[in-house]
């Protein structure tokens, strides 16, 4: 078994161990084929016979620019520490992203500051209902996703915008001022976004923490239902590997 850097022409090979049609797989996919080349690295696992079987991505994006993003595929517990080690030869602040299964390799590998379960919904486009609000203004983000807004007086009451997007989906989040919360703002805007993406026909994704029940029921009125998925987002760095048996280290 082996872990190399995955050069850009051989990113194809990943749609071995990614389904982008399925939920699970869409943030992962978009990292692996749309994300540019040059803010992607990607380190691949193979088994003796040289068949790839697992993977670890890591992305420079908007969402944080001093820590990467890492999400990673891998079918036991020895190749998810060949791969974080391979990719983080020293410790490095990151942050990662990966399904609920694998944090039981994943985080004992960690030096975890932060953890957040999260829960993949996905919208039902029959259910999402026609909403109507004069103070949603349509604007662009600076990475170019669309994004909706309400304002009063310069003051930003309530966004809704895409974390990213691919040809078959969008990630979304919604913020809404604290103060002016229960009063339809973020579902406004959120029902705002999510037609603009249903009318591009991408499927639309919002990952919740499961114990956000104003994300919840914002979600669940406009038409979002529970895919079963479960992810852990965790902020930390990787543990340095231990010395190899006779090394001389003490």
């Amino acid at each position: 078994m082996s872990v190399a850097p995955l050069p850009p022409e051989e990113r194809a090979s990943l749609r071995m161990l990614l389904d982008p049609r399925r939920a699970g797989d869409a943030m992962a996919s978009y990292y692996a084929f749309s994300h540019p080349a040059a803010k992607t690295r990607i380190w691949g696992h193979r088994m003796s016979a040289g068949r790839l079987d697992g993977f670890l991505l890591r992305a420079q994006t908007g969402l944080d620019l001093f820590r990467p993003l890492v999400t990673l595929r891998a079918p036991d517990a020895g190749a998810t520490a060949e791969l974080l080690r391979a990719a983080f030869p020293s410790p490095q602040a990151a942050m990662f992203s990966f399904p609920e299964p694998l944090g039981l390799w994943v985080l004992p590998l960690l030096t975890v500051e932060t953890m957040v379960p999260l829960m993949v919904l996905r919208l039902n486009p029959s259910r999402l209902e026609p909403l109507i609000n004069i103070l949603v203004r349509e604007t662009v983000s600076p990475g170019g996703f669309p994004r909706y807004e309400i304002r009063k007086e310069n003051r930003l009451l309530a966004a809704a915008g895409v974390n990213w997007q691919s040809a078959d989906w969008a990630e979304i989040f919604v913020q809404t001022d604290p103060d002016v919360r229960e009063r339809g703002y973020g579902r406004s805007v959120c029902a705002a976004l999510c037609r603009h993406l249903l009318e591009e026909r991408r499927g639309v994704l919002y990952a919740v923490e499961e114990r956000n029940s104003a994300s919840l029921r914002l979600a669940n009125g406009i038409g979002f239902e529970d895919t079963g998925e479960r992810e852990i987002l965790c902020s930390g760095s990787v543990l340095a590997a231990p010395p190899a048996a006779g090394d001389g280290s003490s």
